[in-house]
């Protein structure tokens, strides 16, 4: 296994970088499902039969 800085080994720091991006990926999911959810309430909102 082959070390990269300060001693650690690379797998380590691959495995972090792994796990920023999937949380990133999440978090950008998260934000376009809420954003499409408030843009369906104002949809519904304006053709509420009132």
């Amino acid at each position: 296994m082959s070390e990269g800085k300060n001693g650690k080994p690379r797998d380590a720091e691959s495995r972090k970088e792994r796990g920023v991006a999937l949380r990133a990926g999440f978090y950008i999911f998260g934000t376009h499902v809420f954003a499409g959810f408030v843009w369906l309430l104002f949809y519904l909102g304006e053709h509420a039969g009132t």
